[in-house]
């Protein structure tokens, strides 16, 4: 009976103890397992006694557990899924379906455990054989720890199997099972949970020195956003396959490659610190792996090639390869993240991982201490090698108007062709001619990054790069306006020209498309501005010039002048209207230019200066960009179609002076007079109203208002203000010639 009594203790049942389910179906590795002990003694057996019955079925429950446990164990560290695509039979039939690098640390933990409750067992029989002792008394006191022990280990690995539970809701199970008033179980439970946190720091070893996402299972709570192959259960070849062909220096993986999945993150683990581990990762992926292109110019620069020899777009093909390209990336890699940062990362996370118990609070510090590293050396790429204020310069000149020379210069060009509506098929080549015309005109050979601009309009087709025009030498415009003005798209079509930057790696880390989509919107609005203010100066200009020769022409006629004088005579209402639309006009892009593009520009400026945090420059030009957006009003939708409105009657107002030649023309100048003061009245009251004014948004929107209002003209004309409606004061109709 003590061998019987023993070997069941290991799960080995025979006649004396049975297992139930052996009457059932035969029992294997992979059966599945049991809700409850099924250990019974024999019913037929007669020479115990009830009593003993009793503690002996009390004790064989031991056994089952251990059972189970082992059963469990075995499972799980079952690595039989490594091995070939065709394996054989009896590989087949203990074949896990969904692997779990988790479930297999976990089981290590419990082999140790029931190692030692083996050790009690083995310990039990050298003492009963030894010593004529009680049996049941000695086996219950030998093992009477393993019975707190082993049933709460049995209801976790049930609720494991149960529910599917792996990676992070795995160690989320066991940090909630470590809370319990029991010291033995809690010891045993944290050192199940030590084991799963020795496969989760690997990862993140891997993760945060190397920048390789080591998640053969979909069970580390940094994922690749494309990848759903675990969840469409790949192979574990097919899967290596796949990552070993994706290209690391894509920036694509900086933005869209990696995020957090929230399934496997650990409950204690916060979402400030996950998206620190997200971000030390893909920086260091981005040190590690520099682009094909960065790596040619960074060895050019150090040959000190003569500058100007080559382009800048682009230096593939353009150099000769001198080095091994493998022993090349390693050497520029390692220069951007020396070895000494990746040991201080390593060490660090060595240190966690050696430590016996998790600390969150040293687990964050740690997570912080590595994020600032990867982030520094991140800023000193971009910003320092990669000559991120050059480009923030040239973002400027081009997108904020910064060089007004070449702009205005475009617009005079582009003046006629931009009166007749754009051509769907050759809109953006028509633009071209102006656009390097003006270029040759002002901007010199030293501007090195002229060449990333691109001249587009979105709604007509495909991008047409500044290089790829070539300019005429003759001006052969007046053929493509003919074959313009026969289009049925509406004047406003050139509202649409827009520009593109082009980027090198690796700032597309900072310059992302949504970025450079609000450069683009800022630029479309200030280049609508510049127009109008434009085609208010020209209008003035051609009129005078006109009244100027007919003056010159006819001064010797007395009948003649005097009607040129009468003439002049009747239109100053109507200069006096253009004046308003320009001061307005004026005084608005002097805001936007100097109160609002030049002062954030001298933060920006001040931040770049002091911060040495890529994540930190990021936010802070993000902030740059919004004050350009929110102090511009383009955020703001009733203000921005009131200016939309005004600059569109200030164009067609220049338009109909420049060729008022009937009485037909002087009914739609009245039409556009009204809607102007009303406009104008408009935008004056919303911009003064406390909700503006009173706010942050816009700091200096009080000098732009005095500057507008500094006669009091606008306050004693604007309708509506203070819930008053005054009279405005009367303009004098314009007669008809």
């Amino acid at each position: 009976m003590l061998h019987e009594l023993l070997l069941a203790l290991l799960g080995y049942t025979g006649d004396l103890i049975i297992d139930e389910r052996e009457h059932s179906t035969s029992l294997g590795i992979d059966s599945p397992i049991s809700d409850h002990p099924t250990f019974n003694l024999a019913p037929d057996i007669s020479f115990i006694q009830p009593s003993e019955r009793d503690l002996i079925q009390r004790i064989i429950t031991l056994g089952f557990y251990y059972r189970e446990l082992d059963r469990f164990a075995t499972r799980s560290r079952n690595l039989s899924w490594i091995r070939s695509a065709k394996p054989s039979p009896a590989v087949a039939a203990c074949k896990i379906e969904k692997p779990s690098v988790y479930r297999r640390a976990i089981a290590n933990g419990i082999v140790e455990i029931l190692s030692v409750y083996r050790s009690a067992v083995l310990h039990i029989e050298q003492k009963l054989l030894a010593e004529s002792i009680p049996i049941l008394a000695t086996v219950t006191q030998g093992l009477t720890k393993f019975f707190v022990l082993l049933p709460p280990l049995y209801e976790l690995i049930l609720e494991i199997e149960r529910d599917d539970i792996r990676g992070g809701q795995l160690l989320n199970l066991l940090h909630k099972r470590c809370h319990c008033g029991v010291p033995e179980l809690q010891t045993c439970i944290q050192r199940l949970l030590w084991h799963a946190h020795q496969v989760m720091y690997n990862q993140l070893a891997a993760w945060m020195v190397y920048g390789i996402l080591q998640d053969q299972h979909g069970e580390f709570f940094i994922r690749r956003m494309e990848d759903k192959d675990v969840e469409h259960g790949s192979s574990h070849q097919d899967i290596s396959e796949k990552l070993a062909r994706m290209s690391t220096d894509d920036t694509s993986d900086w933005h869209l490659g990696f995020h957090i999945y929230l399934d496997m993150l650990p409950e204690y683990i916060q979402m400030r610190v996950a998206e620190s581990v997200l971000f030390a990762g893909k920086a260091i992926r981005v040190l590690r792996n520099p682009s094909h292109a960065f790596r040619f110019q960074d060895d050019v620069l150090h040959q000190q090639v003569p500058r100007g020899s080559h382009k800048i777009q682009g230096f593939s093909g353009r150099f000769p390869f001198h080095k091994d390209p493998f022993v090349e990336k390693e050497l520029i890699g390692e220069e951007m993240l020396p070895q000494s940062e990746a040991d201080k990362i390593e060490t660090m996370l060595l240190e966690l991982k050696e430590s016996s118990e998790f600390h969150k609070r040293s687990f964050e510090c740690a997570v912080d201490s590595i994020r600032a590293i990867a982030a520094s050396h991140l800023w000193q790429l971009v910003v320092v090698r990669a000559d991120l204020n050059g480009h923030l310069k040239a973002l400027k000149d081009y997108f904020l108007l910064a060089k007004g020379d070449f702009f205005q210069c475009f617009l005079e060009e582009s003046r006629q062709l931009m009166r007749l509506p754009p051509r769907q098929s050759t809109a953006e080549a028509d633009l071209m001619v102006p656009f390097q015309l003006a270029a040759l005109k002002t901007i010199g050979e030293e501007d090195k990054h002229f060449s990333r601009v691109s001249l587009r309009m979105p709604s007509f087709g495909m991008t047409i790069k500044s290089s790829q025009v070539d300019v005429p030498r003759t001006d052969g415009s007046s053929g493509a306006l003919q074959s313009i003005a026969s289009s049925d798209i509406t004047l406003d079509g050139w509202d649409g020209i827009a520009l593109e930057y082009f980027v090198d790696w690796p700032l597309q880390l900072f310059f992302t498309p949504e970025v450079l989509s609000k450069y683009c919107r800022v630029f479309q609005y200030l280049l609508r501005l510049k127009r109008t203010q434009m085609e208010l100066e020209k209008s003035w200009a051609s009129v005078m010039h006109q009244d100027h020769t007919d003056f010159a022409t006819h001064r010797n006629d007395r009948v003649n002048c005097s009607v040129s004088q009468q003439r002049r005579q009747r239109s100053r209402p109507m200069w006096r209207i253009r004046e308003h639309m320009a001061f307005l006009i004026r005084n608005l892009q002097f805001y936007i230019q100097v109160d609002v593009i030049e002062s954030q520009w001298n933060v920006l400026q001040a931040h770049i200066q002091d911060s040495h945090d890529f994540n930190g420059l990021v936010g802070v030009h993000l902030e740059y960009l919004n004050a350009l957006i929110s102090q511009s009003f383009l955020d703001i939708g009733s203000l921005s179609r009131i200016l939309d409105s005004i600059m569109k009657l200030c164009i067609r107002f220049c338009w109909n002076i420049e060729n008022q030649e009937s009485s037909a023309n002087t009914s739609e100048l009245e039409h556009i007079i009204e809607e102007f003061n009303k406009k104008s009245n408009s935008l004056y009251t919303i911009l003064r109203s406390s909700r503006l004014v009173g706010s942050q948004r816009a700091p200096f929107l009080r000098r732009f208002l005095m500057r507008l209002n500094f006669n009091s003209f606008f306050e004693a004309t604007a309708r509506g203000v203070l819930n008053v409606v005054r009279p405005r004061p009367a303009v004098s109709v314009l007669n008809q010639q």
